[in-house]
């Protein structure tokens, strides 16, 4: 056996501290959780089921809205079944390798996420600044390039990330101080020189993650332009209504990554690293659904076809 598996065999499990001592509070906790678990899941689900049901949702915005709200359940179900179990077991233990695979899907999801809400804000951008283009630029072809896209670049560059941070050697400590496994807490922990995968992953971050960012930011701000130019309140009014549900997800989900990812950390951030991890994992997944069903009248009334389709069965 070589120095690196005898090292690599020293660290069979991390422990995760998740919100420190709250042995007092675990089944509180527990239950709380679960109904945001069971809200955000049904929610998403029966975005994803109108979408799919209702012919009147077949149209470029619902699709991508369909594939965001079918990514978040996958997203939110990386971390929150190992939260619940620990809060409800009392068990903070990971294998190396389910830490791992959580890292993975998490790192793709996330990354997944970026390219699908600049799709998202593109599509609005066409719809609202070139709107006789639209039908020709944001055909079901496009819509299925675009998809398809975020989801391959996520797990493809995560993929990439993941493969060296399988060859780091942890040697001890095991403990670390967050809910889930993230990438930084690992780096923290490994007795490897770390600084290639951190100069690897800060290179990714700027090519696959800033560029998705700038598109975002690029398409709101000609949207935001050409709506100022509207000259009717009603037609900017309708305008902005097409695409500020949209934008709510948007600075949510990225506002919290910044936060902490991006900020330099003092000891308060620090402290509060976790809870705005809390923000980006599960009330970003949970608003989507709301936002865009109390928002979107299609989505009300494909809602309202289903409920009178099943009652009429019933």
């Amino acid at each position: 056996m070589d120095k690196h598996q005898t090292n690599q065999s020293v660290v069979k499990e991390f422990i995760l501290l998740g919100f420190g001592d709250i042995s007092d509070f675990q089944i509180l906790l527990f239950f709380v959780f679960l109904a945001i678990y069971m809200v955000t899941m049904a929610g998403n689900l029966l975005i994803v089921v109108l979408v799919a049901a209702d012919q009147r949702l077949h149209t470029p915005m619902y699709f991508f809205l369909g594939n965001l709200s079918c990514l978040e359940t996958c997203y939110i179900s990386t971390i929150w079944p190992w939260m619940l179990d620990s809060f409800l077991t009392g068990n903070q233990s990971m294998w190396v390798n389910s830490c791992f695979m959580q890292l993975y899907f998490f790192g793709g999801l996330a990354t997944a996420e970026c390219y699908l809400l600049a799709a998202m804000s593109y599509d609005r951008y066409l719809a609202i600044c070139k709107p006789l283009h639209y039908a020709s630029l944001m055909d079901m072809r496009s819509c299925l390039q675009l998809a398809s896209g975020s989801w391959v670049i996520g797990f493809m560059v995560n993929s990439v990330t993941i493969y060296f941070m399988t060859h780091l050697i942890f040697c001890g400590p095991n403990v670390i101080d967050h809910f889930f496994c993230d990438f930084s807490p690992l780096l923290q922990l490994s007795c490897s020189n770390t600084f290639n995968i951190q100069l690897l992953i800060f290179i990714l971050s700027a090519l696959f993650g800033l560029f998705p960012f700038l598109l975002t930011l690029i398409s709101y701000s000609c949207i935001i332009k050409t709506i100022l130019k509207i000259p009717f309140s009603a037609g900017r009014k309708k305008a902005f209504s097409t695409c500020s549900s949209h934008l709510i997800v948007v600075t949510l989900f990225y506002g919290t990554i910044v936060i902490v990812y991006v900020v330099p950390k003092n000891n308060t951030l620090r402290e509060l690293n976790k809870v705005f991890s809390v923000f980006y994992t599960v009330l970003t997944p949970l608003v989507n659904p709301f936002v865009y069903t109390l928002r979107n009248k299609d989505i009300k009334q494909a809602l309202k076809k289903t409920v009178r389709y099943c009652v009429g069965s019933s």
